[in-house]
C-alpha cells in the first residue's frame, strides 16, 4: 500500500514514516509540507492513501483533499489526521471527500489499521467520531444538515429503487452490513450488492459519504 504524508511539521511526518515503514505491506512514497505540494505529489506518486493534516500553509488540508479526491476514478483515499477535535473540521473534511478521520492522539496500531481499511476501498471513522456525525445531523436546525442538492444529485436519488432507498436510510443510521441484513431479512452478500449499487448510483465513494448524503438529501431528516 502506497502512502503519501502531508503535514507541515517535519517531526510529525518523520514519526508517521517510522511507524509505517516497519510494516511489510506499507510504503511511504513521499512527504508534503503544505496542501498544494500534497496535491502535486498525489498526482505524481499515485498513492493509495494520503494522510492529510488540516492546518497547513499555502493550501489547507481541506482544499487539498477536495482537489485530490475530485481527480476522478482511481483517486487516492484521504485520511484526515488532526489534533483538533472540532466538528467544523470533521464535517468539512467529509464534504471534501475524505474517507476517514482520526485524531493524532490515537495509537500507531490504529493508524496502521486505518490505512489498511482505506486502501481496500472502505471508509473509517473513529467510533466517537461516528457517533458525533449521527448526533449532529440528528439535531434539528443544525447547519451541518442544511446543504442543498444540485440537479445531478436529485436525479441520482430518483434512480434508487425502494429497497436501495431503505438501505441508504439504514446506512445513515450507522448500521453495518450484518445489521442491515437482519433488519431487511436479506443475506449479507445481497446487502453488499445493494450498498454497492447505492454508492454507484449516487456517485459516492463510501459509506461515510452515504451518511452525509442521506441527511443532506432529506432521505433522513434531522430529528426524524
Amino acid at each position: 500500500m502506497r502512502v503519501l504524508l502531508a503535514d507541515d511539521q517535519h517531526l510529525v511526518r518523520t514519526g508517521f514514516r517510522v511507524i509505517l515503514e516497519v510494516e511489510d505491506d506499507i510504503e511511504v512514497v513521499g512527504e508534503a509540507a503544505d496542501g498544494s505540494r500534497a496535491v502535486t505529489m498525489a498526482r505524481a506518486t499515485r498513492p493509495d492513501v494520503v494522510l492529510m493534516d488540516v492546518e497547513m500553509p499555502v493550501m489547507d488540508g481541506l482544499e487539498a483533499t477536495r482537489q485530490i479526491t475530485g481527480a476522478g476514478p482511481g483517486a487516492p483515499a484521504v485520511l484526515i489526521l488532526t489534533t483538533f477535535d472540532r466538528d467544523d473540521y470533521l464535517f468539512a473534511a467529509l464534504r471534501a471527500g475524505a474517507s476517514g478521520f482520526l485524531l493524532k492522539n490515537g495509537t500507531p496500531e490504529e493508524l496502521v489499521d486505518a490505512i489498511r481499511v482505506l486502501a481496500r476501498g472502505d471508509a473509517l471513522l473513529a467510533p466517537e467520531i461516528t457517533r458525533r456525525v449521527i448526533s449532529t445531523f440528528a439535531r434539528p436546525g443544525d447547519p451541518a444538515g442544511t446543504a442543498h442538492l444540485g440537479p445531478d444529485a436529485e436525479a441520482a436519488l430518483g434512480e434508487l429503487t425502494p429497497r436501495e432507498r431503505e438501505v441508504l436510510v439504514l446506512l445513515a443510521a450507522g448500521s453495518s452490513n450484518a445489521e442491515i441484513a437482519a433488519s431487511m431479512q436479506l443475506g449479507e452478500a445481497t446487502v453488499k450488492t445493494h450498498v454497492s449499487r447505492v454508492l454507484a448510483k449516487l456517485g459516492l465513494r463510501d459509506r461515510v459519504q452515504a451518511v452525509v448524503f442521506a441527511y443532506e438529501s432529506g432521505v433522513v431528516r434531522p430529528g426524524g
